[in-house]
């Protein structure tokens, strides 16, 4: 089996623009940074709205991510998405990453998103722990969006899909997954919530699927196009982050969207699955995370993963340094690879 080994580069840039100030302080000469050579699978750590512009323009057939939900996680690391003060926030806050993630994509590449819903907060500014879910308690959350009431379920999920087919993407299909494990919720004034949505959008009106690929069971022991609701079990990250998503989601979305070499992308790499899916599968990957304790634990996931099939070559932990105006690649020491 053919293994690509991810490379990991933290990125050292905290704008996204790098300027050289002449004599005259009134006058300074601004510098475009410059793109990230693809060539084989690679997680790039810092804040996705500095690194998404210096990946390159049409360089990834697929896309399949999960953004941190909006009011119900507090990643406690600064840059975080998801405690925007307002809903509105964060919807444009996605709307404009996803505008670079379409910019990335090739015209007939297919992005895949799963996201989650929640209630209204009753303005209480934060959440008390539930016995059957200890994460959830949190010590601040966003106020009612306006037009909501206390206990309002607040539609996440339509509302980024909205805003998406609004910016250009086509929205082809919402999918329903279906969580027969789903975690226990106390309450007893509604239906315990069992699922989530992925929404596969596309960037063209014409795009590359594979239908075939990813076909389901029929009842007459046949086959037949698969379903818009997927029956998959929640499991268990392995690592640090404690809202990952199982392999098992991701599979038929690359499996539908690409071929043997081709780039995945995942913005919000978390520990990993995408990127251990994509090399299962033989594709190669992009991972952009902000959280370097995740990214430790994917690069220990990805690690072990390969070391299960064949013996897997030493790779270091990747550093971005300043070069001129050209940040460098470390290897190892004394050997560097630029980026230009």
């Amino acid at each position: 089996m053919l293994i690509h080994h991810p490379l990991s580069m933290r990125m050292g840039l905290s704008k996204s623009y790098l300027s050289e100030y002449s004599s005259d302080m009134n006058r300074a000469r601004i510098f475009a940074p410059s793109k990230i050579e693809l060539t084989d699978s690679l997680v790039l750590e810092g804040d996705v709205t500095e690194v998404l512009p210096r990946l390159p323009d049409r360089s990834v057939q697929c896309a399949v991510t999960s953004p941190p939900y909006w009011g119900l996680r507090d990643y406690g690391i600064e840059g975080q998405i998801g405690l925007e003060p307002t809903l509105a926030g964060y919807i444009n806050k996605l709307t404009s990453i996803f505008a670079e993630v379409r910019r990335v994509l090739k015209p007939d590449g297919i992005l895949w998103v799963n996201i989650g819903d929640g209630f209204t907060s009753g303005n209480r500014g934060w959440r008390a722990p539930d016995k059957k879910n200890p994460n959830r308690a949190m010590s601040v959350r966003p106020d009612n969006p306006p037009g909501l009431k206390d206990k309002d379920l607040i539609g996440v999920p339509w509302r980024l899909a909205f805003a998406l087919q609004a910016d250009g993407w086509f929205l082809r299909s919402g999918i329903v997954w279906h969580k027969p494990n789903a975690m226990p919720e106390s309450v007893k004034d509604r239906p315990t919530r069992a699922h989530e949505y992925v929404f596969m959008f596309t960037k063209e009106e014409r795009y590359s699927y594979a239908s075939e690929a990813v076909m389901e069971d029929a009842d007459d022991g046949g086959k037949r196009n698969r379903r818009s609701v997927w029956s998959i079990n929640t499991a268990p990250t392995n690592g640090s982050h404690i809202a990952g998503f199982p392999q098992e989601l991701i599979e038929p979305c690359i499996l539908a969207s690409t071929k043997h070499d081709d780039f995945v992308l995942d913005p919000f790499f978390g520990c990993g699955t995408v990127g251990l899916v994509a090399v299962r599968m033989k594709r190669k990957f992009i991972g952009v995370e902000l959280n370097p304790t995740y990214l430790d634990d994917a690069m220990r996931l990805l690690e072990r993963q390969a070391q299960t099939t064949e013996p897997l070559r030493r790779h270091a932990r990747y550093q971005a340094k300043q070069n001129g105006h050209h940040p460098t690649l470390l290897e190892t020491p004394g050997k560097r690879r630029n980026v230009s």
